[in-house]
């Protein structure tokens, strides 16, 4: 059996802080369960450009408001206050953008290209399938490495 607590791992090599963001992974590819859990804290007024060619990631808002725009085709999935930008095959990129909030789930399941905006500070309990190793940041595509770095314990 895994336990951690949040509040350990917060003081740990298991904090992993980047500009815009900060994610405290509490279980890794070394804990072999297939899958990566972390709670990702968002700053608010920024901005995430993220493609994630290499991870699918389910995405659960716990607090904080803020919005996904998906920059890779334009199918709304039938949410009623998803908003379409552009028009297919126009000069426009089409896209959607969703309102997130408290209790919304998410899921890049596509490897979606997207911008993440936070209009508050965001705080998100995020899985990643294959699971991350640890040291993870965005590269200039805004991916994550198959290889990261790893951390101990």
């Amino acid at each position: 059996m895994i336990l951690r607590n949040i509040e350990d791992a917060e003081r740990s090599d298991r904090r992993v802080v980047a500009e815009n963001w900060e994610s405290v992974r509490l279980l890794l590819k070394g804990d072999r369960m297939g899958f990566s859990f972390h709670i990702t804290t968002i700053y608010p007024g920024t901005e995430t450009h993220i493609w994630y060619k290499n991870h699918l990631e389910s995405v659960y808002c716990i607090e904080g408001e803020g919005e996904v725009e998906v920059l890779d085709g334009t199918d709304d999935g039938g949410v009623a206050d998803a908003v379409r930008i552009g028009e297919p095959g126009g000069v426009e990129q089409a896209c959607v953008i969703y309102r997130i909030a408290p209790g919304t789930i998410y899921v890049l399941d596509k490897n979606d290209r997207h911008i993440l905006r936070a209009k508050t500070t965001m705080k998100l309990a995020c899985v990643f399938n294959p699971p991350l190793n640890g040291r993870e940041i965005h590269d200039e595509d805004g991916a994550y490495p198959l290889d990261g770095e790893e951390i101990a314990g």
